[in-house]
């Protein structure tokens, strides 16, 4: 612990303590040249370090030195970041760009490749003819979308008219074809039931004629007569049936009590008569 309590301190031979200058600056004014401080950022775009060929995604937190330049955009201060490749430990340098409100790239390090910027700087960006161009051909373009929909709308509404009709004109047809079928029922199921009239009317005379003599007169049933044939012929028939055939016995509804059967016999067991 005692060499980290040093009392002394060694001054070499040529030392001259006159040589030594304190800077003194009044209070309030800042420290000429540019003003940097430590900052805690993220990368905000996806970068190949050009020294070593690492690449750096977007979103890697860097302890960054930020510079304020002299440069402005209008009134807005343009900013430097000082970062390190975590590689190579190379410097990369990007500022901000506010008028496109992104970053650029400076030294260290190249942009990756983002196909939504194409275009927007470097030698692909465009002049303001260009653009002007750019905006004419897609107006025009949109002009001729915009007239093939409103054909295309117009041919969907002439198909639907077109569709309406045919659909019009089938509904009548069928209207007519039943009508016309209606009427045509009609007349047949008149004629039918004309044709069955007048077969049961020939059915009526042919019936009415096979039950009539050669004379004109009416043939009676064997039922319908008085003659004593019939009544004795019948009577011996009865009296038969009734020599041959008894009448059924009589129902009755007494209930037939069941005799119980002995089981102690057949298990051997004997009861003993009363006493009484």
């Amino acid at each position: 612990m005692s060499e980290r309590k040093v009392l002394t301190k060694y001054y070499p031979p040529d030392f001259d303590p006159s040589k030594i200058t304190r800077a003194r600056r009044p209070r309030g004014t800042t420290p000429p040249g540019p003003k940097v401080q430590t900052v805690r950022l993220m990368a905000p775009f996806s970068m190949k370090c050009t020294a070593c060929g690492e690449y750096i995604y977007k979103g890697r937190k860097f302890n960054a030195r930020k510079e304020t330049t002299d440069e402005k955009y209008y009134s807005i201060s343009i900013f430097r970041f000082y970062i390190r490749c975590t590689r190579c430990s190379g410097e990369i340098t990007f500022k901000t760009d506010p008028k496109n409100m992104d970053y650029t790239c400076e030294r260290g390090a190249k942009r990756n490749f983002e196909i939504w910027r194409q275009g927007g700087e470097g030698e692909d960006k465009e002049t303001d003819e260009e653009r002007l161009d750019r905006l004419e051909r897609e107006e025009g373009e949109k002009n001729a979308m915009e007239e093939l929909e409103a054909k295309v709308h117009s041919a969907k509404e002439d198909m639907a008219v077109a569709d309406a009709l045919d659909e019009v004109r089938t509904r009548n047809a069928r209207n007519e074809r039943w009508a016309g079928a209606k009427e045509v029922g009609d007349v047949v199921k008149e004629q039918i039931d004309e044709e069955r009239r007048r077969l049961e009317m020939e059915d009526e005379e042919l019936a009415r004629r096979a039950f009539m003599t050669e004379t004109g007169e009416k043939v009676r049933r064997i039922g319908e007569g008085d003659g004593e044939d019939g009544d004795g012929a019948e009577g011996g028939v009865a009296k038969t049936a009734g020599e041959l055939m008894p009448p059924p016995p009589v129902p009755t509804f007494k209930r037939a009590v069941k005799k119980k059967k002995d089981l102690g016999a057949a298990l051997g067991i004997k009861k003993k008569p009363a006493l009484v």
